[in-house]
C-alpha cells in the first residue's frame, strides 16, 4: 500500500533562517550515459521502490515524490531489548538424555525434551527498528513533467529532477562517512522552493495476502505475503522533539522492550536547515518559503556503546556530528563524500556487454524475463557492491538480513543477523570485488560472540571455546532460538570464522589474522569438547543438531551429524591448523585438531546417486524434496571440499542433488543455487538461475532481492555467482572464465581479487580468453588454469604477469 501524498502524523519543529552558497546540482544524467545508474521516470509508490544510501550506520530510503517527499531512515544499533543473557540452565542436564534418543532414533522425543529445556529464555532475540520517517510536503502540487529520479552508483548519491509550470527542482541525497550525516540539498531553477517539514514516528507493519505458504510437509507454517505490507500507526515510543540551539530540531526517543527484555537503548536525531529561504514554525509543522536552496543535515545516534553497555550519549554525538558538518559548504560534503566512497567503488569494473540501457531500471527488470540484458547483470554485480559499501564500514555493524534498510518496528525475521547462511552470504562478494575493508563489521561481531558464545558453550554443553546457533542479533546472543526445528544446530560460530578466513585468504592481512586466530581456536575447542564418536563407526559427528532447516523423514529435523556440519568443522579445523602454524601458536593444540580432523565422517553419496544431506542415505524420502537450504552442498560452494579437479565423483553426486532441488527457490536460496552451478562449471545453467534472479518476480523495481520478502543476501549471494561465472580462485589456483556463459560473449573485469593478495583484470572475446593481467607480489609464483590446462606463471620484478592472446 502507499502512503498518501500527507503525513499520517506530524510534530512541531521550529528554526531559523541561515544563509549558504553551493554550486547548482548537476543535471540529471540520461539513462545510456553512466552504465553504473539506476534511474525512473516516476516516483516511487512504495518502499520496494525508493533508493537505498547509506555510510554503513545510517541508511535512508529515497522515495522522490513531488507533493511529498518521504525520507525514510535508519541507524544501525537501533534495536529493541538491551543487554541479556538467554542461556537456559536446563540445557546440559538434558543433553545426554536428547544425544540418546537421537541415538535410539526416537526424533520426535528428543525434539521435544530439547525443546522444553535446552532452547534460549526468551525463545525470540531482538529486532532491528527504524527512526521514522522526514516528510517534507511541497506547496507546488502540479504534476510534473518531465520527471526523473535516479541513483548513481558510481557516486552513491540519489537525484531527483522534474519541473512544473512554475520552475525545476532538483533534489540530491547522500550518506556521508566523512561526516557522519544524511545531506539533502534541494535547489530551484526559475522560481522558489516551498514546503514543510515534518516527522512521523517509527511504524508498526501489518502484513497482508496470506499466499505465500509453505508446503504441507514444511515445518514451518503458512506465511503471509511480506511484500503485501501497510503502516498501521506509530509503536508507542516516547518520543520528545525540541528546538536544539537556533538552526536544528532534537528527536530523542527510546527504543521498544521486547520478549520480556526490557528496553536498553535511547536515541536521538538532529536536523538541521541552511537555506537563504523564510523559515517559520506553526503548530504542525516547520516552513521553508522562498528559498532558492535548501540544504538538510541529519544526524542520528543511540546510547549503544558495545553488546553490554548502552551508556552512550546519543545528543552529545549528533550536535557534534551535526555542528561539524554544518561549518562546512555543501560542495565540501559532497566532494569528501564522493572521495571517500570512491576510494572503495571504484577499485572494481565489470562489463559484460550491451543491453537495454536506454530503458528505465524498473522496465529493464521487466523486459529481461524475455531478453538477455548483460549490462542489467553487470549493475547488479555493482548495485551489490554498492549495497556492501553503504551497510558495512568499518566501525559500524554488519549488513543484517535487510543491510541497513528496514521501515518497520517489526521487520520479517526481525531483520536480525541469520547465521546459517545470511550473513555469511552478504560477505561472499566482499574479497573477490575488492571490498575487504568492508569485512570488518563481521569480525568485530564475530569477537563479540565469542564472548557471549564462551557462556552459552559452558552453559550449554560444558564445553571450552565457544559456540553461536543459528542466529544472532545486536546483543550477540548465541542460544538456540525459535525452536530445536530450527534453532538447535551448533555451527552458526564455525561458519562465521570459516567466512572470516576466507576474506583473509584473499587479503592476506597479517593484522585480521591475529585478530581472527583467537575465533578459530575458540570454535575449535568447543568442537574438540563435544564431538562424539558416531555409533556406527563412521566418524566423529555432532548431536544434537539439524540441517538447517531440512525435515528429514521421521517427523523432525533434530538429527546427529548431518553432512554441513562435518563439513564446516572440517574447514574450521584446518584453517586453526594454517592460522596456528602461520603465527607459530599452540603447536601441542594444532597437533590435536590435525589428529582430530581426519576422523570426522566423510562426505558420503546416496543410494540414487546424491550427496548425502544426512549421515543415513533419508534424502529421497525427506518431506521436501526442493527444500530452499541446500546445506550438504557447502562443500561444494563455498567451501572447495567438493570441486571438479580433486572430487569428481563427489561433484556429480552434487549435481544430482541440485537438480532435483530445483533451480529456484527464494531469493538467497536461488542466489546459493548459481554458485554452485558456476562451481560445477555449468555457466549456461547459471546464468539461465541468474536470469530468473534478475526477472521480477524475484527483484524489485529498485533491484533489492524479492525473497519475498526483500532480504539483501538475494543480492550479495547473485553477485557473488556472476563473480564465480568470470573468476573462481580455490585449491591454490586461479580459474579462469570456468563458467563463461554463451550469453556474455565478450566482456571485461578489472579489479578482481584473488586469493593470496593478487588483483586481476581480465578480458575475452567471442568466448575465449583474450588478455590477463596480475599484480601481486614480485617474484610470487602463481597457478593458472584455463580450459582444462594449468599454467605456472611467476610475477616479475614489478609483481606483474600480463598475458596476451
Amino acid at each position: 500500500m502507499a502512503y498518501s501524498n500527507r503525513p499520517s502524523r506530524r510534530v512541531v519543529l521550529s528554526g531559523m533562517t541561515a544563509l549558504s552558497l553551493a554550486p547548482a546540482l548537476p543535471a540529471a544524467a540520461g539513462g545510456k550515459s553512466n552504465p553504473n545508474r539506476l534511474w525512473y521516470r516516476q516516483p516511487a509508490s512504495r518502499w520496494e521502490e525508493a533508493l537505498p544510501i547509506g555510510n554503513g550506520r545510517l541508511g535512508v530510503m529515497v522515495f522522490g515524490r513531488t507533493g511529498q517527499e518521504r525520507l525514510q531512515l535508519n541507524e544501525d544499533t537501533l534495536w529493541s531489548g538491551g543487554p541479556y543473557t538467554p542461556d537456559s540452565p536446563e540445557a546440559l542436564a538434558a543433553l545426554p538424555e536428547v544425544r540418546r534418543l537421537i541415538a535410539e532414533g526416537r526424533y520426535k522425543e528428543a525434539t521435544d525434551l530439547a525443546g522444553a529445556k535446552m532452547m534460549a529464555r526468551p525463545l525470540s532475540q531482538m529486532a532491528y527498528g527504524t527512526l521514522g520517517d522526514l516528510l517534507l510536503t511541497f506547496d507546488d502540487q502540479a504534476v510534473p513533467s518531465p520527471y526523473e529520479r535516479h541513483l548513481d552508483l558510481e557516486t552513491a548519491i540519489a537525484g531527483v529532477s522534474y519541473t512544473t509550470p512554475s520552475g525545476t527542482i532538483s533534489r540530491e541525497v547522500f550518506a556521508s562517512a566523512p561526516d557522519q550525516v544524511v545531506v539533502v540539498r534541494l535547489e530551484a531553477k526559475g522560481r522558489r522552493l516551498g514546503f514543510d517539514l515534518a516527522y512521523r514516528g517509527p511504524q508498526e507493519v501489518k502484513y497482508t495476502a496470506a499466499n505465500f505458504s509453505g508446503s504441507a510437509t514444511s515445518l514451518e507454517p503458512a506465511a503471509p505475503d511480506w511484500a503485501q505490507r501497510e503502516a498501521v500507526g506509530t509503536n508507542g515510543q516516547d518520543i520528545r522533539i525540541r528546538q536544539d540551539g537556533p538552526q536544528a530540531w532534537l528527536i530523542t526517543g527510546r527504543n521498544n522492550s521486547s520478549q520480556g527484555i526490557p528496553a536498553g537503548l535511547t536515541f536521538a536525531m538532529r536536523v538541521q536547515v541552511i537555506t537563504d529561504g523564510q523559515v517559520s514554525a506553526s503548530d504542525s509543522h516547520f516552513s521553508i518559503k522562498g528559498a532558492r536552496t535548501a540544504t538538510l543535515l541529519i544526524s542520528a545516534a543511540t546510547s549503544y556503546v558495545n553488546f553490554r553497555d548502552t551508556s552512550g550519549e546519543p545528543i552529545a554525538i549528533v550536535r557534534r556530528q551535526g555542528e561539524a558538518a554544518a561549518r562546512k559548504s555543501y560542495a565540501q560534503l559532497r566532494q569528501a563524500h564522493i572521495k571517500d566512497y570512491m576510494a572503495l567503488f571504484g577499485s572494481f569494473t565489470v562489463d559484460l556487454g550491451g543491453g537495454a540501457t536506454d530503458l528505465p531500471t524498473d522496465q529493464r527488470i521487466v523486459a529481461s524475463e524475455n531478453a538477455d540484458d548483460p549490462a542489467l547483470a553487470a549493475l547488479y554485480l555493482q548495485y551489490a557492491r554498492y549495497l556492501l559499501i553503504s551497510s558495512s564500514r568499518p566501525g559500524t555493524q554488519p549488513a543484517n538480513l535487510q543491510g541497513i534498510w528496514n521501515a518497520s518496528t517489526n521487520p520479517p525475521w526481525g531483520s536480525k543477523y541469520t547465521i546459517n547462511i545470511n550473513t555469511e552470504m552478504n560477505y561472499w562478494l566482499a574479497g573477490p570485488a575488492g571490498l575487504s575493508a568492508c569485512v570488518e563489521p563481521l569480525l568485530g561481531m564475530t569477537e563479540d560472540l565469542a564472548v557471549s558464545g564462551a557462556s552459552t558453550a559452558k552453559t550449554m554443553y560444558n564445553a571450552r571455546g565457544w559456540v553461536a546457533h543459528h542466529n544472532t542479533d545486536l546483543w550477540r546472543a548465541a542460544a538456540p532460538i525459535d525452536g530445536p526445528l530450527w534453532g538447535l544446530w551448533p555451527c552458526g560460530g564455525a561458519w562465521l570464522c570459516n567466512t572470516l578466513w576466507d576474506q583473509y585468504d584473499y587479503s592476506r592481512d597479517e593484522a585480521m589474522l591475529a585478530r581472527l586466530y583467537p575465533l578459530l581456536r575458540g570454535a575449535s575447542l568447543f568442537f574438540l569438547d563435544t564431538l562424539i564418536e558416531d555409533p556406527g563407526g563412521r566418524g566423529l559427528i555432532t548431536s544434537p543438531s539439524v540441517s538447517p532447516e531440512n525435515s528429514h523423514p521421521f517427523g523432525s529435523s533434530v538429527c546427529a551429524g548431518p553432512a554441513m556440519d562435518r563439513q564446516i568443522i572440517r574447514d574450521l579445523f584446518n584453517h586453526t591448523i594454517a592460522a596456528g602454524k602461520t603465527l607459530g601458536r599452540d603447536s601441542n593444540l594444532i597437533a590435536e585438531i590435525t589428529a582430530t580432523v581426519s576422523r570426522i565422517a566423510p562426505d558420503r553419496i546416496g543410494k540414487t546417486g546424491q550427496l548425502q544431506e544426512w549421515l543415513e542415505d533419508w534424502d529421497d524420502a525427506a518431506p521436501e524434496p526442493q527444500h530452499r537450504h541446500i546445506s550438504h552442498l557447502y562443500a561444494l560452494f563455498p567451501s572447495s571440499q567438493v570441486n571438479p579437479r580433486d572430487t569428481p565423483d563427489l561433484v556429480k553426486a552434487a549435481k544430482v542433488t541440485l537438480e532435483r532441488r530445483g533451480d529456484l527457490s527464494t531469493g538467497w536460496a536461488t542466489a546459493w543455487r548459481i554458485n554452485c552451478w558456476a562451481r560445477t562449471g555449468e555457466g549456461d545453467h547459471a546464468h539461465s538461475i541468474l536470469k530468473s534472479l534478475l526477472g521480477p518476480q524475484r527483484t524489485y523495481p529498485n533491484m533489492f532481492d524479492a525473497h519475498p520478502p526483500f532480504q539483501i543476501d538475494g543480492n550479495f549471494g547473485g553477485a557473488m555467482g556472476i563473480m564465480e561465472m568470470i573468476v573462481q580462485s580455490w585449491g591454490e589456483e586461479i580459474h579462469l572464465l570456468p563458467a563463461l556463459p554463451s550469453a556474455w560473449p565478450s566482456g571485461r573485469m578489472t579489479g578482481v581479487r584473488v586469493r593470496g593478495n593478487i588483483a586481476a583484470d581480465i578480458s575475452w572475446t567471442k568466448g575465449k580468453l583474450a588478455q590477463l593481467r596480475l599484480k601481486g607480489r614480485p617474484g610470487e609464483e602463481v597457478r593458472l588454469r584455463h580450459g582444462g590446462e594449468l599454467q605456472v606463471v611467476r610475477l616479475n620484478a614489478g609483481g606483474v604477469y600480463e598475458m596476451k592472446v
